[in-house]
């Protein structure tokens, strides 16, 4: 039988660093009682020595946390200094998942080496501190205290445990919430009160420890998103073509504005090989890094192919074959693409885009014909989907839907709309606007509609024959 008989635990020897502080406790409220947390802390006895010996050790312990370079390093320090703060055998720093499954992070022995056999422990008694968010002392004296403790306790024949809360509350929940967690089966070992308090003291600041290294770990997180972000922004919005001014009998302008740093939404300008101009406005569905992504991979695409045939509608398929095998199921792209002639003579081949509008004498014409959008099957053949004429005086206009469905942001269903676009288009093609002046109009209704801050990207091409 591993317990021992009352005659010998009465007459106990402490085990472990020999240099670690023994004294009588100090009652609540008595001289050299000390605050820890709700508690109150009796590891200081009021007598000097003792107790300049103990926050000596502390202190020790505590500039050893403050050295460790990173999170895990801090991690394996906390456990080292509570196997030698309690003279224990083994020790055990143990997080509790949302799901509520315990976690062990870190398991170690006096020997500052991992524990082999890590699963067996008290799991119940850690359970019960997270839980209560109170400490926990036990000296086993008989096989039905340690069954009682859980068949990890009586099987490794262990003869003490304490286990004390390892977490910190901020504003909107826990950002900690574990144990810390030591054991041992030397017979000549039991766990006091005091060992209880100085074990709690250690484990609180190690919380403090812990909750600055998470809270720096996500600072560091988030400047390096940002960091990024700002990178692929100013990589986006050099991307975006500059505006065509040699094209003759053609005014062009576009606009762009990305609702988070980086955007679903682009347009381009390609010069094909039979002197027509492809003006190209496209939208990925979602906005943010994701969508950035594909639209730079899809403009670069499409580019090819434009360059390579003046065929626009085979170089949309060509694109759509492309997108199709390469993004997830529920992302495509929304495409609108018109090769101008000098002439003005325009060919319009149109992925699932909002058509475009164009103010002639006063009046508004739509071209709503189109095809699917792009990326849901590689095997769709693309055409051209309407052909009409560009003629003097002509103002066309191509967009993204976060332009006629920019709204307050307390209201998402007052949309800007289209009718409100037509009527500044019709507006400013009658004063003779140029196409920087109208898309300004346009991109100005939109951001002060939507109070500073639209939700979608929004682009818009305006195109003017002259």
């Amino acid at each position: 039988m591993f317990w021992r008989s009352k005659k010998d635990r009465d007459s106990k020897s402490a085990e472990g660093p020999q240099s670690r502080p023994q004294a009588p406790e100090a009652a609540p409220g008595a001289p050299g009682a000390v605050s820890v947390g709700n508690s109150t802390a009796r590891f200081l006895t009021g007598d000097k020595d003792t107790d300049r010996r103990t926050v000596e050790v502390l202190l020790e312990m505590f500039a050893r946390l403050s050295e460790a370079r990173d999170f895990d390093e801090t991690l394996v320090q906390i456990v080292d200094n509570s196997v030698e703060l309690c003279g224990a055998e083994r020790g055990f720093l143990v997080m509790q998942e949302p799901s509520g499954e315990l976690r062990i992070r870190v398991a170690r022995t006096r020997d500052k080496k991992p524990v082999q056999d890590s699963e067996r422990f008290s799991t119940s008694v850690v359970r019960s501190v997270i839980e209560k968010n109170e400490p926990k002392l036990a000296t086993v004296q008989n096989e039905t205290e340690a069954r009682d403790l859980g068949q990890s306790v009586f099987d490794l024949r262990l003869r003490a445990v304490m286990c004390v809360p390892l977490s910190r509350t901020k504003e909107g929940g826990s950002s900690l919430r574990g144990a810390l967690y030591v054991d041992s089966k030397a017979a000549t070992r039991e766990f006091s009160q005091r060992d209880l308090e100085l074990f709690n003291a250690h484990s609180q600041q190690a919380a403090i420890t812990l909750d600055k290294h998470r809270s720096h770990q996500e600072s560091l997180e988030k400047a390096r998103l940002e960091q990024s972000l700002e990178l692929a922004k100013a990589v986006q919005s050099g991307l975006m073509p500059r505006i065509p001014k040699d094209i003759a009998g053609l005014d062009i302008h576009g606009f762009f504005r990305a609702a988070e740093k980086t955007s679903g939404d682009f347009f381009d300008f390609v010069k094909l090989k039979d002197g027509r101009l492809a003006v190209v406005v496209g939208d990925v569905s979602g906005h943010g890094v994701g969508p950035a992504l594909i639209t730079q991979s899809a403009q670069g695409v499409l580019r090819t192919g434009l360059r390579m045939s003046n065929d626009p509608a085979a170089a949309l398929t060509m694109l759509n074959q492309d997108l199709s095998d390469r993004i997830e199921a529920g992302t495509f792209l929304t495409l609108m693409l018109l090769a101008i002639a000098p002439d003005g003579s325009v060919e319009m081949c149109n992925a699932g885009h909002h058509g475009p509008l164009l103010v002639r004498e006063g009046k508004v014409l739509t071209y709503d014909a189109h095809g699917l959008a792009l990326g849901f099957s590689s095997d769709i053949e693309y055409s051209v989907d309407e052909r009409f004429e560009l003629r003097p005086g002509d103002v066309m206009l191509v967009f993204t839907d976060g332009l006629i469905e920019a709204h307050p942001e307390d209201d998402r269903d007052k949309l800007l709309g289209e009718e409100r676009v037509k009527e500044l288009l019709v507006e400013h093609a009658a004063r003779g606007s140029d196409a920087e002046t109208i898309t300004r109009a346009l991109a100005e209704a939109a951001v002060q509609f939507s109070g500073g801050n639209p939700e979608d990207d929004v682009t818009l091409v305006v195109v003017r024959r002259v």
